[in-house]
């Protein structure tokens, strides 16, 4: 990340115990929305109404912006695996109707990228405002065996880190992982390096647990939680249609909070945990729980998403940018392994 790189620090002794303290001079940007306890959306908060800690120190705010109309960008996940064949169609049209609800409004800079995802996983379109372009390529997709979501929650969010402004992965799924190379843990690290949050949407045609995959839908709201999102469990139609119209509701009354870190004693992990509160009990914060910053001389630095860190045969960009698709459908375990070979996507 551009701005990891650009990491100052000082230090000053205090005291007989001479514990070193660091100032950071990057700006750290959390999106913030907040709740009544009835969830109703609160629009109207002020600056000092809010209270950040950064691993526990308290900081100063240094940018504010209530219902903030920075630019958008957001990435739109599809599961298009096998499980999905019969809820592709009706997801696909309630896809189409929040883009274009999305770019109808708001900054005329918001922007939206389409990804696919089952054995491998294709970007479709990349950013931009062609609703028809979108449209035309949800109608193209077929369900194929597989589900690489981690792979694509990594990729969404390679892609989507050094855009400006705000950044969102929206996930349309029915569960968990069975196909990626990435794990639930770089998925979320990738998320988080690009300061970006996730908005589950779990389509649900089981209602009976036993036949659903808890453990796939634990991760997402996990995932949510850990990005200052939140996750929904619609079934497909109107209920689908108002989980979008929710987020866009969220994503028109977002906080920007940003702080400089100070004072923050060294330790030897980059993350920083963040606490964000305000101060009326009864209202509820959604924000993202930290971010990668600095550490203690001597410590590895957040880990990075180059070449060197992929797992062989894991999703990666060419040196164009574009995105790649993974190198082959799974094959029986009896089968042997062909060579791993890239294709770039031609969306």
């Amino acid at each position: 990340m551009c701005a990891l790189a650009a990491l100052t620090a000082v230090s000053s002794a205090f005291g007989q115990s001479e514990a070193t303290f660091r100032s950071d001079v990057r700006l750290v940007r959390i999106l913030a929305t907040v709740k009544d306890r009835n969830g109703a959306l609160v629009g109207s908060l002020a600056k000092d109404d809010f209270a950040v800690r950064d691993n526990g120190v308290p900081q100063q705010i240094a940018v504010f912006e209530r219902q903030t109309d920075q630019p958008l960008s957001v990435a739109v996940l599809i599961d298009n695996s096998g499980s999905t064949a019969k809820e592709l169609k009706y997801e696909a049209d309630s896809v189409t109707k929040f883009v274009r609800a999305l770019l109808k409004e708001g900054n005329p800079d918001d922007a939206v990228a389409l990804y696919s995802f089952n054995w491998e996983v294709v970007k479709q379109n990349g950013f931009s405002r062609n609703v028809a372009g979108f449209d035309r390529s949800l109608k193209a997709l077929r369900g194929e065996a597989g589900t690489s979501m981690y792979d694509a929650i990594l990729l969404a969010a390679r892609d989507i880190e050094d855009r400006q402004g705000r950044k969102v992965l929206v996930v349309v799924t029915d569960g968990g992982d069975t196909t990626s190379k990435s794990d639930f843990q770089r998925a979320t690290e990738a998320a988080q390096l690009a300061d970006a949050v996730i908005y589950p949407i779990l389509v649900v045609p089981i209602t009976n647990e036993a036949g659903r995959n808890i453990g796939g839908e634990n991760a997402l709201s996990t995932l949510a939680q850990r990005t200052g999102g939140r996750v929904f469990l619609p079934t497909v139609g109107a209920a689908l249609d108002q989980s979008f119209e929710q987020i866009i509701r969220d994503l028109r009354t977002q906080y920007l909070i940003g702080f400089y870190p100070r004072d923050i004693p060294p330790t030897p992990e980059a993350f920083h945990s963040l606490d964000v509160k305000v101060g009326d009990s009864g209202l509820q914060v959604k924000a993202r729980s930290g971010y990668y910053g600095e550490a203690s001389a001597g410590a590895s630095a957040a880990r990075g998403f180059g070449s060197s860190s992929m797992a062989p045969g894991a999703v990666d960009g060419s040196a164009n940018g574009e995105s790649v698709r993974k190198p082959r459908k799974p094959q029986p375990a009896a089968a042997p392994a062909s060579p791993n070979k890239q294709k770039a996507s031609q969306n």
